[in-house]
């Protein structure tokens, strides 16, 4: 039944978070943590951390850490395909359906309403995993990884991956 599970949440997840993986990661946190307690919101933050550091798609490697946390092997295949197979399937049909109708005000006007929701979702995701770090490491922590990175990112264009690493790191070295 597990698998039954871990196939569906996947599915379920990149079905409604069309898009990519910053679309589908609030609402992947929301079934993995919140409502199956497959892992922790730390457990999360840290999984999305490492896939954000490594090359390639977010959703598939989240998809395949936690299917094999829940369902070995078996699970994380499950999971990277449930993961794959909507998108793919969206988008070979909207594909087809928004060329034929590229022109039509209705397809402009809606692909100026993803871009709003997809920021939001980021949004609160952000904030929240602000509140567990404020609570869990302290401000100054806090303060310094996100300035810190800010400063890199920004300032002397340091690679995102490299920042994230480094924040592993630090956090490995702090804890």
């Amino acid at each position: 039944m597990i698998y039954l599970h871990v196939f569906w949440v996947f599915f379920l997840t990149n079905i409604l978070g069309y898009g990519g993986g910053p679309a589908t990661i609030p609402l992947i946190q929301k079934e993995v943590v919140d409502h199956y307690h497959w892992i922790t919101t730390q457990e999360f933050n840290e999984a999305l951390a490492m896939g954000n550091a490594l090359p390639g798609p977010i959703a598939t490697k989240m998809g395949g850490y936690i299917g094999f946390q829940v369902g070995g092997y078996i699970g994380s295949g499950l999971a990277i395909f449930a993961t794959v197979a909507p998108s793919l399937i969206l988008m070979l049909t909207l594909m087809g359906l928004l060329y034929k109708f590229r022109t039509s005000p209705q397809v402009k006007r809606m692909t100026l309403y993803v871009k709003p929701t997809i920021a939001v979702l980021l949004g609160v995701m952000t904030f929240q995993s602000f509140y567990e770090s404020y609570f869990q490491i302290g401000i100054g922590h806090v303060l310094f990884l996100g300035i810190g990175s800010y400063l890199l990112m920004e300032k002397v264009k340091v690679h995102p991956g490299l920042i994230v690493f480094a924040s592993l790191i630090y956090g490995a070295i702090n804890l």
